[in-house]
């Protein structure tokens, strides 16, 4: 039993790092690339390697029945989400962009309630509460420091498309395979940015040097197919209560890797404004943790 809790520990551990890593290293290749060919390339490529993965299942696509599903989820998840998650960045240090966008889990909740008729407790309106007071602690940071209203209105803007797109994915999960909707979205959203791009962007632009292919190589094998492939293992052995709980620890470590390697500044605003947006994710994933479960064995 300890075996299993510490396996499953680690997996958790190493998933919160890849997410909270890649702000700072998508970050810093950013400026030798556009940005929505960056977004199209490394969700192109990362979904074509979790499709490699998963040939010997290729029978669980059933394209003639899923394709609605497939495309829609590919829009919400990929083609707006990265796309504008990876134009943000260009506005914003990466560890100020990434607590906008875990503001997800948050509106997440609040989505849940709308739309999927999930109970909204006490606590949940508490912790909703606390991350829109924290939001706001951050804005108004990033305002006054970074003068960026298209940067933090891009990191909600990411939140929110991301929470749709989850809500979506919720909605829809006992009628697709779980590992190819990651995959098939990841293709034809990626490709759909890839051809967005070609018309706005140059491929020229790109310079292929070791920042560049070290940050698509990490998208493209950690961020997507290894990434996703940890999450749904961890959210089939019931653990989903914990990578919500934890989810928090994301933005903490893109703050701290922003600091040491990119020299991003660290406010008492922002240190505010992140302890708050952790407080309420925690909140509002603990008080959902037996419907959390209950989705998981379901699922």
């Amino acid at each position: 039993m300890n075996n299993v809790f510490n396996k499953s520990t680690m997996l958790l551990l190493f998933l919160i790092f890849v997410w909270g890593a890649s702000w700072p290293i998508y970050k810093l290749a950013l400026p030798y690339t556009p940005p929505i060919l960056f977004a199209g390339m490394r969700a192109t490529i990362g979904g074509l390697l979790l499709a490699v993965i998963l040939f010997n299942i290729r029978d669980k696509i059933n394209w003639r029945e899923n394709w609605r599903y497939y495309c829609t989820s590919a829009l919400l998840n990929t083609t707006i989400f990265f796309g504008i998650q990876t134009v943000g960045l260009n506005y914003l240090p990466g560890g100020l962009f990434s607590i906008l966008v875990y503001f997800q889990p948050v509106l997440l909740g609040l989505f849940a309630w709308i739309w999927l008729g999930e109970f909204m407790t006490p606590g949940k309106i508490i912790g909703l509460v606390i991350g829109f007071i924290g939001i706001v602690i951050v804005s108004l940071d990033g305002l006054t420091f970074h003068v960026s209203v298209i940067g933090v209105a891009l990191g909600l803007m990411t939140a929110f498309f991301w929470a749709i797109g989850v809500i979506y994915v919720k909605k829809v999960s006992h009628k697709v395979n779980a590992f190819w909707m990651v995959s098939m979205q990841c293709i034809i959203g990626g490709f759909v940015l890839i051809v967005f791009g070609g018309f706005f962007e140059d491929f020229s632009d790109i310079v292929w040097n070791s920042k560049y292919v070290g940050a698509l190589s990490y998208g493209s094998i950690l961020g997507i197919p290894l990434a996703q492939l940890v999450y749904y293992k961890l959210i089939r052995e019931g653990e989903a209560s914990k990578v919500g709980s934890f989810t928090f620890m994301v933005p903490i470590i893109a703050v701290i890797l922003g600091a040491v390697f990119l020299d991003e500044a660290i406010t008492y605003m922002l240190i505010l404004g992140l302890v708050m947006v952790g407080i309420s994710i925690f909140i509002v994933n603990y008080r959902s943790k037996k419907k959390l479960l209950d989705y998981s064995k379901n699922s």
